[in-house]
């Protein structure tokens, strides 16, 4: 039977996958004149194959994030993920909550996303979350699945020290 998962991106198992066009991005607070702190980058935890995302989140001098973003528009044009329930994402961290935000192409200024806080255990586990779970952040329109360009994990406005990994995010049916 065929995987009833679309792969966006696996670290593990090798070899290393992501679908054509699309990229991954680490950043914070900075771009905006935050001073949260985050590394982003490969790593090997229990096991497995992975990115990392590891900082300090602080709320000093209008700030409050880092992320780690997959942005899967290419070209100015959105991915129709609508034949999809909604994403899967494997992840280990450090017993803290981060934010799951999902932007559009109904989203315009930067902080507009549909959103999900959820706490993620020093351990592997797979978090799927519903397109219907998503909260929308300062966005008049429910979320669109066809209009998706940014699945991104966030550290997220609160003082914190973030550590958490990804092996994979998928859209699962």
């Amino acid at each position: 039977m065929p995987d009833p998962r679309f792969i966006l991106s696996s670290f593990d198992p090798a070899p290393e996958y992501l679908a054509p066009g699309l990229r991954w991005r680490g950043f914070s607070d900075r771009v905006m004149g935050g001073v949260s702190e985050a590394e982003f980058g490969r790593d090997f935890i229990a096991g497995r194959r992975c990115i990392r995302l590891v900082g300090r989140v602080t709320r000093d001098r209008g700030g409050g994030f880092i992320q780690m973003a997959l942005d899967v528009g290419t070209r100015g044009r959105a991915f129709d993920a609508s034949a999809w329930a909604g994403v899967e994402l494997e992840l280990f961290g450090n017993d803290e909550d981060y934010n799951l935000h999902l932007r559009t192409s109904d989203c315009g200024w930067y902080d507009d996303s549909y959103r999900l806080t959820f706490r993620i255990l020093p351990l592997w586990q797979t978090l799927r979350v519903p397109w219907s779970d998503l909260v929308p952040n300062s966005v008049e329109r429910p979320l669109n699945p066809a209009r998706l360009e940014r699945i991104a994990v966030l550290g997220w406005m609160r003082e914190f020290d973030a550590d958490v990994a990804l092996a994979r995010v998928a859209l699962y049916r």
